[in-house]
């Protein structure tokens, strides 16, 4: 295991069998930690090798987890990670050339200045506002769809549509387009999604697509929402989220979460319409 320590806290890649212990302590806050527990229960459930690929970093205080830090595929702190788990657990991100921070926002700023020293840049520097829709006291909306319209799950047969999007969506933010350095790569990348993939389609055509990231119990994290420009303020963006919603609380899902860029009042505001309210603010960072 390669470690670092900082004062009396360890800090080493988690392997499979430590990920009961890391999941007691994501649970404790699910809402804040959705996509690490995510990404340490697919660990979990991967029996392939008992040693798979670093994607963890685990800050250990004796035999108790004191924090948990996500290196792939994106950069992910816990919420509330304390200064003594952060310094033990900086020294391992420093291998980091490229990557996507996203947390919380107070979190971001020592872990980004560490690895700014070490030359590296941003692309990206922006902040979004976490929502979140309570699953057990939501009001089940009837998803009434406007005319001509279809809310689907996507199939291997939208991979283009899907392709369009996610670079469409990528150029909106001002954000590079990795397509053109590597098109088979993004196409890989965009179809490995298909599945989370919800779509709303009109006469055969899509007009809006999102994405159910993360479907677990604990809660659905929907991201790469987009509409298609010339579709828009039709009702479609409100059809298609409220299909997502309603199949989220129908599985049993304790909750919803998103996030919308600060600023972006017409997201704000259909979010707001059906039902979300604000949980945290986060940083992303997108560097190189």
């Amino acid at each position: 295991m390669v470690s670092s320590r900082g004062s009396s806290i360890s800090a080493g890649f988690m392997v499979r069998r430590q990920a009961k212990e890391v999941l007691a302590r994501l649970r404790l806050e699910p809402r804040h930690n959705l996509l690490l527990l995510d990404l340490v229960l697919g660990i979990e459930a991967d029996a392939t090798t008992e040693f798979p690929q670093p994607q963890v970093v685990v800050a250990w205080a004796g035999n108790e987890v004191a924090g948990v830090v996500s290196l792939r595929p994106s950069l992910i702190l816990e919420a509330g990670l304390d200064s003594g788990s952060l310094a033990a657990v900086l020294p391992l991100l420093s291998g980091m050339e490229r990557g996507l921070i996203k947390s919380q926002a107070d979190a971001v700023g020592p872990v980004w200045e560490s690895l700014r020293v070490l030359g590296r840049q941003s692309l990206l520097d922006r902040y979004e506002e976490c929502h979140v829709l309570d699953g057990k006291n939501a009001s089940r909306t009837p998803l009434i769809l406007p005319r001509g319209a279809r809310f689907r799950r996507a199939d291997p047969g939208d991979l283009e549509a899907l392709v369009f999007a996610a670079r469409s969506s990528l150029r909106e933010e001002n954000r590079p387009d990795p397509f053109y350095g590597d098109p088979e790569g993004f196409r890989r990348w965009v179809q490995g999604r298909v599945e989370r993939a919800r779509l709303l389609e009109v006469s055969g055509q899509p007009v809006f697509v999102g994405y159910a990231d993360v479907q677990r119990p604990e809660g659905w994290l929907i991201q790469g929402v987009y509409s298609w420009p010339d579709q828009r303020r039709r009702g479609y963006a409100r059809a298609g989220m409220l299909g997502m919603v309603n199949e989220a609380i129908e599985s049993g899902a304790e909750h919803v979460q998103l996030a919308v860029v600060e600023g972006n009042l017409p997201a704000l505001g259909l979010y707001g319409a059906l039902g979300f309210e604000p949980l945290s603010r986060l940083r992303t960072i997108l560097f190189c």
